[in-house]
């Protein structure tokens, strides 16, 4: 029996992913494990698009494993998908990753692992009262890993100077953190054009405050005593929403900003993406609109010949 390739599916929010992913994972008798940095986060369903509905019958992994106002990292993604892979493949089922957190899929891929990292405090009361801007720039400098894309706070940024630094200063730690590519993984793309996406977006986001989002944020505060910091860390939704809450902006300020921040966040997503090709993840894209079965039937092709190539 051919050993099975790992099917990745990743690609711009509002694109549709996670219907494609359990549309192939019913097609391959798979599980999905998700790659997304906030669905991690049990009680936070409306502001991260967690869309549990969607998945049916079909079992899914790394979605609400730990609690709002916790900060969830990167080594521990990697240590939680190592585990939930063994257990997919142990049951000889199909493992089929989805998630938009480019961050998250690429490390993945390029099979590093990385030594968990300790808080510094003298560093974080050096940078505190640095904007977000001037965080940005300095990060930028730094060899890092760390997915600029997801960083819109400067709690988050601090957070990726952090963990630059302390590799910076522990060199012994570099062999874990070289590269060892996977060659057993088929990577899909969901591509939408900008002018959908942007559209898609919207529409999601009005559906989204219509469903309930602001009194989602509203009981996280009130009734399970989130602190609004630590939700505000999380950014996008929870960001301008919690300052909603708070009174620090109105509906409209918090709609109008929140639209347009989660635009950007898309933006940064596909930046992400195509460095992901300079860097040598082979992306096959896929049309957002193509029909399901033309899009299964395309990724069982794309899977088979990278089986017998």
């Amino acid at each position: 029996m051919a050993e099975k390739r790992l099917i990745v599916i990743t690609g711009p929010t509002a694109s549709g992913k996670t219907a494609r992913a359990v549309d192939l994972a019913r097609e391959f008798d798979g599980e999905i494990i998700s790659a997304d940095s906030r669905q991690l986060y049990r009680g936070m369903d409306l502001g991260t698009g967690k869309d549990l509905d969607e998945y049916g019958e079909v079992p899914y992994h790394l979605i609400d494993v730990c609690p709002a106002g916790y900060k969830y990292n990167l080594f521990e993604y990697l240590r939680d998908y190592q585990v939930a892979e063994a257990d997919i493949v142990s049951r000889g089922k199909q493992v089929v990753v989805c998630g938009g957190t480019g961050m998250y899929v690429e490390t993945m891929l390029k099979g590093i692992q990385l030594p968990p990292v300790p808080r510094d405090e003298a560093l974080r009361a050096r940078l505190r009262d640095k904007p977000l801007d001037e965080l940005a720039a300095m990060l930028s400098t730094m060899k890092t890993l760390r997915n600029n894309s997801d960083i819109d706070t400067p709690a988050r940024a601090i957070r990726a100077i952090e963990i630059a630094t302390y590799y910076h200063e522990h060199p012994h730690l570099k062999a874990l953190t070289e590269p060892h590519p996977r060659t057993d993984a088929v990577v899909v793309g969901v591509s939408i054009d900008r002018d959908t996406r942007r559209e898609r977006i919207t529409r999601r986001l009005k559906q989204r405050l219509e469903d309930g989002m602001v009194d989602e944020v509203r009981r996280l505060i009130e009734v399970d005593g989130i602190n609004p910091d630590d939700l505000i860390y999380y950014g996008l939704e929870y960001k301008f929403i919690t300052m909603h809450v708070l009174g620090q902006l109105t509906y409209d300020e918090m709609f109008s900003q929140l639209e347009i921040a989660i635009h950007q966040f898309a933006k940064r997503q596909m930046t992400w993406f195509r460095g992901m090709e300079r860097r040598g993840t082979h992306i096959h894209w896929l049309p957002w609109d193509m029909p399901r079965r033309d899009f299964v039937d395309a990724v069982k092709q794309l899977v088979t010949q990278h089986t017998t190539s």
